[in-house]
């Protein structure tokens, strides 16, 4: 049933019998709901990515022991100290019994990332032929399924937890094209900075999957980690499945004043973008596109020097033991989390008070996730052994880092809101190579990873990487429409949105 009001808009009456469930949704707002979707379907997609990263310490049979010399070694050079008096550390035995060398355990690690990177067009394609509901669920639902198999799989041959890993990058690859789609159908203009925050649900999940993995190894053993994500996996699968809709149009509780709410906020991008050609030569030519995507490879460049090399820093550097190791890598994430809310919320305010253009908050944020953290990578690469200076500035710069979540991040629906899946899937093909290059030029440079000066150069480069990239967005970087957003699927030329066409093509529909 379709309801017009006296602004010649048609809205979806929802069905007032559809379900029991709904009815006890029905004073939640409809993107409220999706904001939740959205928040825990990252925190949920990255417990799965992230579980082996602990679960392998546990996986692989280790027969030698570490010995740790009771020798502090603190020169120009050198930062090396240990804060137990004892000549040998005792070792735990988990239950590993994997054979596999440090050069498969390498392959099983990265099988992910190579199979996300090249699932990221695909991903902008199948949301803009499928939806959002589909693909992102499915994803998930794939992903899960295999965490679910990797136990019994490993014990058969590595070759199959590699190919299960490459399942799972190529299906969580799909996830972020999805979900950018659905914002430009979905949350107004001026709340866009803030449901961008719900993205940083993945920092929750990487905060948590660290401890939960080493309570499951220490009193259930290894399996139980894949066992736990994956029916976690599962059970948020059906979930979605029963609140998520692609458009308010096709929801079936929405009330109507949140229905016109978002229409009046919002292009009326879903009717027709489904059936829309991408327009994949015009998003190659566009340096608004190329612009962002360059800008957030020197991002997830820095991202990545702590994430996966960090831990070895805090270890051959800074001495930590394991248990320290796992608490200050991943405690940052939360804090991360907090940051992205205030970050996007900040952002919100200073262009709805009007106190800066859009583009230049956006340049601003990105700014503040790129380049300060940069400079942060600097300062520590250069002081020394001074360990509680050194985490202020890991803290604070893994931090910032989600400024960009209100800066180029966000930008991406502002320039394409139609086509902002493909968009996002064009980027990420590009700023997600950072996330093995980053590892990969961190190991080359540091060898075995113990000296300052080592170091320093991995700090240093980051840096670089980081501040060169972002000049291209201050560059090319626009708040602008660009002109290949809208297409007429008959003529194939280029239209121009305004409120005469979108009601124009209201009463079409009526």
């Amino acid at each position: 049933m379709a309801v017009q009001d006296t602004n010649d808009m048609t809205y979806s009456k929802p069905d007032q019998n559809y379900c029991t469930l709904y009815k006890l949704f029905g004073q939640i707002p409809a993107r409220f709901v999706l904001y939740l979707l959205s928040w825990s379907g990252f925190l949920v997609s990255f417990m799965m990515r992230t579980d082996i990263n602990l679960a392998i310490v546990a996986m692989v049979e280790d027969p030698n022991p570490f010995l740790k010399n009771n020798t502090d070694n603190v020169t120009g050079n050198y930062c090396y100290t240990h804060d137990s008096g004892n000549d040998t550390e005792e070792v735990v035995n988990y239950g590993g019994v994997l054979k596999w060398s440090p050069d498969v355990q390498s392959y099983v690690l990265a099988s992910f990332y190579w199979a996300y990177i090249v699932s990221q067009v695909v991903g902008g394609y199948a949301t803009q032929k499928f939806g959002t509901k589909w693909v992102f669920g499915y994803s998930q639902l794939l992903t899960a399924v295999c965490s679910l198999c990797i136990p019994w799989c490993s014990e058969i041959h590595y070759g199959l937890v590699i190919t299960l890993r490459s399942l799972q990058g190529f299906a969580s690859g799909l996830t972020w094209p999805a979900m950018y789609a659905l914002v430009g159908h979905w949350i107004p203009v001026p709340e866009r900075s803030r449901f961008m925050s719900s993205f940083q649900g993945f920092a929750i999940g990487i905060g948590i999957t660290y401890p939960l993995c080493g309570f499951l190894i220490a009193h259930f053993g290894w399996r139980s980690v894949f066992y736990t994500t994956g029916s976690i996996g599962v059970t948020w699968c059906i979930i979605w499945y029963l609140l998520a809709f692609d458009s308010p149009e096709t929801h079936p509780r929405i009330s109507l004043s949140e229905q016109k709410y978002i229409k009046e906020n919002t292009m009326h991008t879903y009717a027709t973008s489904r059936n829309q050609t991408v327009p994949w030569g015009k998003i190659l030519r566009s340096m608004p596109a190329w612009s962002i995507g360059i800008t957030t490879f020197g991002r997830i460049w820095v991202h990545y020097t702590f994430i996966i090399p960090g831990p070895k820093y805090m270890k051959n550097i800074l001495g930590f033991s394991i248990e320290k190791n796992g608490l200050l890598s991943g405690a940052p994430f939360v804090c991360s989390y907090v940051a992205s809310v205030f970050f996007c919320y900040m952002a919100d305010k200073l262009v709805n008070n009007h106190l800066m253009s859009l583009t230049n908050v956006r340049k601003l944020f990105t700014m503040l996730s790129q380049v300060v953290p940069g400079l942060f990578c600097i300062i520590i690469g250069y002081l020394g052994c001074e360990i509680d200076l050194i985490l202020v500035c890991w803290f604070s710069a893994v931090t910032l880092i989600t400024a960009a979540y209100a800066g180029a991040m966000a930008n991406i629906v502002d320039i394409a809101p139609n086509f902002a899946g493909p968009v996002l899937a064009f980027a990420q093909t590009i700023h997600m190579s950072a996330s093995f290059l980053s590892p990969l030029a961190a190991g080359h440079i540091i060898q075995d990873g113990y000296t300052l000066s080592e170091w320093r150069t991995v700090f240093n480069v980051s840096a670089g990487v980081a501040c060169i990239t972002y000049v291209v967005y201050q560059i090319w970087g626009t708040e602008t429409v660009q002109p290949w957003n809208c297409v007429e699927e008959e003529t194939g030329t280029e239209i121009i949105y305004t409120e005469k066409n979108d009601a124009k093509q209201n009463r079409t529909e009526a």
